[in-house]
């Protein structure tokens, strides 16, 4: 990794918006660096199962990526965003695991739960469950938040990890982890996403209680706040102006990049983080968060 390859991923990029959540990566120009080729695999994770939600594009894939670096096997869950989905697939297995995806709405607690069955199916475990998929619909006008928009914005992002976490505890043990993706607007807030906020300050709450409820059981629940990242979700979510900005008020002026937070996750589920529960890792270009 070089400093200059990511100073670049803040130059002038061309007008972009997308219509619809949570958005499309093979859309995206730039396309984000989700693949560090200077991160190599040391067998961290090997053996384990991880089952990534929104692992087909974003954060999700770069973290699918880097498990399959570390010799994991890999499910994913997505909406119905195949191509990307095809991609994140083919790219783990090239790095030599099994890989799978699962296409389906984690706001649906059946749902949930059959995907749960089915990973069980195809792997006969699962070590590690990430909680990654999300939506965001900004208003800067408070009163604009419908209530369709509120149910729709609570129950991915954060019904969805009651839902999944419930079915999928009693084929975690001891050693296992479960890492839930907040955002660096649950600390600092954000007058245009406060539905969105909201959720990620629940994620928060969820996995400090969660990690004290099953502690006794060996299983960590730790959470990873990024800042401002290059995923589908942002021309998915704002204007072209705002895109092109992005990251730019930051200490370090520029955006990240998935790759950059992927091994955060990699911490996270393998035994380096032995003694890390109830926590949160901010990556976020410099801002200082108070936790």
């Amino acid at each position: 990794m070089t400093k200059d390859k990511f100073e670049k991923t803040h130059e002038q990029i061309d007008p972009q918006v997308q219509e619809r959540q949570p958005g499309f990566e093979n859309e995206m120009a730039p396309e984000p660096i989700y693949d560090d080729e200077n991160y190599k695999g040391s067998g961290k994770l090997e053996g384990k199962v991880a089952l990534i939600t929104g692992g087909d594009s974003g954060i999700g894939r770069a973290v699918a990526i880097a498990y399959a670096k570390e010799g994991a096997n890999i499910a994913i869950a997505y909406l119905d965003e195949h191509e990307d989905a095809e991609k994140t697939v083919a790219e783990a297995k090239a790095y030599g695991a099994q890989a799978y995806k699962f296409a389906t709405d984690i706001s649906q607690v059946e749902n949930c739960h059959q995907l749960i069955v089915d990973v069980i199916a195809e792997f006969g475990q699962l070590n590690v469950l990430v909680n990654n998929a999300g939506k965001q619909f900004p208003q800067d006008d408070f009163l604009d938040i419908s209530p369709e928009q509120l149910r729709e914005t609570f129950e991915t992002n954060i019904f969805s990890m009651f839902y999944l976490t419930q079915a999928a505890l009693p084929h975690l043990s001891k050693g296992d982890s479960i890492i839930n993706t907040s955002s660096v607007t649950a600390y600092r807030g954000s007058a245009g996403l406060i539905d969105y906020s909201s959720t990620k300050g629940a994620i928060t709450s969820f996995t400090r209680s969660l990690s004290a409820n099953i502690s006794e059981q060996g299983i960590r629940v730790n959470s990873v706040a990024p800042g401002p990242i290059w995923t589908p979700l942002i021309p998915a979510s704002f204007g072209a102006e705002k895109v092109d900005k992005q990251g730019g008020d930051t200490p370090m002026e520029r955006r990240g990049q998935p790759s950059e937070v992927a091994p955060a996750y990699v911490y996270l589920a393998s035994q380096d983080s032995s003694y890390v529960t109830g926590q949160a890792i901010h990556i976020n270009g410099g801002d200082f968060i108070s936790s």
